[in-house]
Formats: C-alpha cells, sequence, structure tokens
C-alpha cells in the first residue's frame, strides 16, 4: 500500500537546501507548493510571497499538511550592521507572522518544521551537544564575543517559534548542521574547490569540530519527522559522528586523491574570509553535535561516518554533468 500523497509547502525553499527538499518530495509524488520572493519555473509549484503583505500564498498554507520554513537570509556573508538585522529579522519576523497566520487558519497543517541550526550550542571541544545535555552558547571560555550573534540569533529564532501555541499543529525545530550535496554552489562545492586548487588542508588549529550531514540523511531525517508524530520541539539533524577539522579535511583530501593541501593559519584565514565577503567563525567554531533523539527512535544512517559520506558525494559530484 502506497503512502498518501501529501500536500507539502515550503516557505523560503528556494535555495540549495530548500531545492533538494523540494526534489526529493517531487519525486515521491507529493504535492509541493515553495514560497519564493523571486519565483521562476520548476517542475514543482513556485508561488510569489512577501512575508509581510499576507496574499493568495496563505491558502496554500490553509490546503498543506506540512509546512517547512526555510525562510532567512544566507549567513554565509559578512556581519555588517546591514547584514546583521537582515540575518535576524528575515528569521524571527517571518516566523512570527507565520506563527500568526498558522494559528488562525480555519484548517492548518498538521505539521511545522522550522529551520533551526546546531549553531545554537557552545563551542565544545570537550564533549558532545544532544538535545537532553547540550549547553547552549553565549559568552563561553575560547568563544570571540563576536560569535555571541549567531547564538542570539538562532535562540530567538527558536523563541519565536514556540512564542504562540498552535494546538492543531504540531511543531519541530531543525537543529540542522550543515547539509552536504554535490549541487553546484553548494557547502561541499566549495569546500571541493579548495581541495581541487590544493588549498584543503587543516583550517585554524584543526582542533574544532565539524558537525555535518550527508543530503540523504538529512531527507530521511525530514522524512522521519513527518511520519513520527511523538516528536515535537527541538531536533538534532547531524550525523552522529562529528569530526575534527583536521581529519574532515584529510578525508576529503583522501576521497579526491590529492596529495596537498595547504594549511590555513587562522591569520590568513581571516584575510581569506574578507576577500570573500564571509565569516571565519562558519568553520572556526567547534560544533560537535549529536542528533540523540532521531538515535533512540531508532533512525538509521546511511552515512554515519564522514569518510564514507565524502566519498559518496564525490563520486556523485564527479558524475553530474559538468559545465
Amino acid at each position: 500500500m502506497s503512502a498518501p500523497r501529501l500536500r507539502i509547502v515550503l516557505p523560503g525553499g528556494s535555495g540549495h537546501v530548500g531545492t533538494s527538499l523540494a526534489r526529493h518530495f517531487h519525486a515521491q509524488g507529493h504535492s509541493v507548493t515553495v514560497f519564493s520572493r523571486t519565483p521562476k519555473a520548476m517542475p514543482w509549484r513556485v508561488v510569489a510571497w512577501d512575508i509581510s503583505n499576507p496574499g493568495p500564498w496563505i491558502d496554500f498554507l490553509e490546503q498543506g499538511d506540512v509546512c517547512i520554513n526555510l525562510t532567512g537570509k544566507s549567513v554565509n556573508c559578512r556581519y555588517t550592521p546591514a547584514n546583521r538585522q537582515e540575518i535576524y529579522d528575515s528569521r524571527i519576523q517571518s516566523t512570527l507572522k507565520l506563527n500568526e497566520i498558522i494559528a488562525g487558519l480555519r484548517n492548518p497543517p498538521r505539521l511545522w518544521l522550522n529551520a533551526a541550526t546546531a549553531t545554537i550550542y557552545r563551542h565544545a571541544l570537550d564533549r558532545p551537544m544532544d538535545e537532553a545535555t547540550g549547553e547552549l552558547g553565549g559568552n563561553e571560555p575560547g568563544a570571540p564575543a563576536s560569535w555571541n550573534f549567531s547564538i542570539k540569533v538562532a535562540r530567538d529564532w527558536e523563541a519565536a517559534f514556540f512564542s504562540m501555541p498552535t494546538p492543531r499543529t504540531r511543531k519541530v525545530a531543525m537543529r540542522s548542521a550543515i547539509t552536504l550535496s554535490p549541487d553546484r554552489g553548494s557547502i561541499f562545492n566549495v569546500l571541493l574547490n579548495l581541495v581541487r586548487w590544493g588549498l584543503g588542508g587543516t583550517i585554524g588549529t584543526g582542533q574544532q569540530f565539524v558537525s555535518w550531514i550527508h543530503e540523504a540523511d538529512f531527507l530521511g531525517a525530514v522524512d522521519w519527522l513527518i511520519s513520527h508524530e511523538d516528536f515535537t520541539g527541538p531536533v538534532n539533524i547531524a550525523s552522529p559522528n562529528p569530526i575534527p577539522n583536521r581529519d574532515f579535511m584529510r578525508a576529503f583530501r583522501e576521497a579526491w586523491g590529492a596529495s596537498i593541501g595547504l594549511p590555513a593559519p587562522r591569520s590568513i584565514l581571516e584575510f581569506g574570509c574578507f576577500l570573500m565577503r564571509t565569516e571565519s567563525e562558519l568553520v572556526l567554531k567547534s560544533r560537535r553535535v549529536i542528533p540523540g533523539r532521531l538515535l533512540d527512535s531508532g533512525f538509521t544512517f546511511m552515512f554515519p561516518d564522514w569518510p564514507s559520506a565524502d566519498h559518496d558525494l564525490v563520486a556523485r559530484w564527479k558524475r553530474r554533468p559538468q559545465q
């Protein structure tokens, strides 16, 4: 007996993660609607929206079974005052507004998955962080004060999500690590280019942990959260095996077959990040996140360790059409 066809709505679903989810659900035969400020033709429905101006797009929420909100400006930018404000407002204000809208619907989605981030946990070299025992970040020893902005965004984002009761809509905050896929422009693609150019050495001290998840396991985890109705609240979506940066980059070089990878000490990294218009926090903060709730529920990872995941992603990258 086939699974029922779901009506899935993806606010802010035109980025890499949203496109991966839309492609996945579309291939399964579900009805997919992406809300985007700049609609373009896709195999699934894409609807123009502006969260500050309620319009016809609300009808798709009224008719939906699952809402997966991914709205938010990319953090891959310099944290100028203007960018900080947009990063913050695009997440918190959109989530607050969706709360108002969904709470007022006659037939709201029965499940709302909201993007969140594994960055909410403290800079952790000493032990892993799961949902039950993980310590949230903010002013911890060894972390620059400038990193507190990301923690504030992460905390306020979840607070906005859970600020309003939605009795007919189950809520899950997806504290996701970086999702790695071979798609063009993805984080994996950027890292692979560094390896290909001989720049894929240890970053900083190399002691900081990298929390990551293979695209296939991210999609599988989302399917799991949809089908397991006992899940509510925050859920870590990450591989069960975070890995120090030095080992992460070594495995990357081995998967590609690169013999050389120039290291990037912090001083050089800071200069490079300035030139690339991004922030060093994205690679220097130690994220040692464990998916405790998924593991306890019986979820099985296809790619639980980084070497196997990396080899698969490199092989898929090589098979994709090159332009």
